[in-house]
């Protein structure tokens, strides 16, 4: 007989290199109802929290009004194999990568990769917004000499503005001091942190 478990991990980017790393894929019951419909469907709007059997990992779709709802979707996309192609919209606080695996013990992780749900925090904490120093790397964040986020509020001196991310330094928009090769990341769709002094 063939199993069925869905799951969903937190990922978080390296928003200097851009590249992504997963924590081991959560697991929830497969008869636990998602925000979007049963079988872990998941619709922008609907809400997510940590999985209270699978902790500290886990993460699974609860109702908005529940109180272990911490997060909306505020864009679901398929799923990537490759972690720097997956760009969620500004004001994204935590990437979800939803997984479903087949047969075994869905408890122990893994799974095939089939949606990344991209939430904004229900309360009032938002690190992915631009500036916060929290999130994907976005127009409007602070970052290191060394490409690393920063909030802008604590950043210091020899921090830097994001102006853009681009495909090659010359299109890097008009004002920028700084730009900031990154080593190759494949899928991400930006190789250039077009960056200027942070005032």
């Amino acid at each position: 007989m063939l199993g069925l478990g869905y799951g969903a991990s937190k990922l978080f980017g390296d928003d200097g290199g851009g590249s992504s790393s997963a924590s081991p894929s959560s697991s929830a019951s497969p008869s636990a109802p998602a925000a979007g419909g049963p079988g872990g469907s998941w619709d922008v709007g609907d809400c997510g929290g940590p999985d209270p059997d699978d902790r500290p990992d886990g993460y699974r779709a609860f109702d908005c009004e529940d109180p272990g709802a911490t997060f909306s979707a505020l864009k679901v996309m398929p799923a990537s194999f490759l972690p720097g192609s997956v760009q969620c919209p500004a004001g994204t606080d935590l990437i979800i990568r939803v997984s479903v695996s087949y047969g075994g013990d869905p408890d122990k992780g893994g799974g095939i990769p089939t949606k990344t749900v991209c939430g904004r925090n229900l309360s009032g904490d938002h690190p992915g917004d631009a500036g916060a120093g929290g999130g994907q790397l976005v127009k409007g964040d602070c970052v290191t000499s060394t490409a690393q986020e920063v909030a802008c509020a604590s950043g210091g001196s020899g921090t830097y503005r994001v102006l853009g991310l681009v495909e090659g330094k010359e299109n890097c928009p008009a004002g920028t001091t700084e730009p900031m090769g990154l080593t190759l990341a494949i899928g991400r769709p930006y190789d250039v942190i077009c960056a200027a002094p942070h005032a």
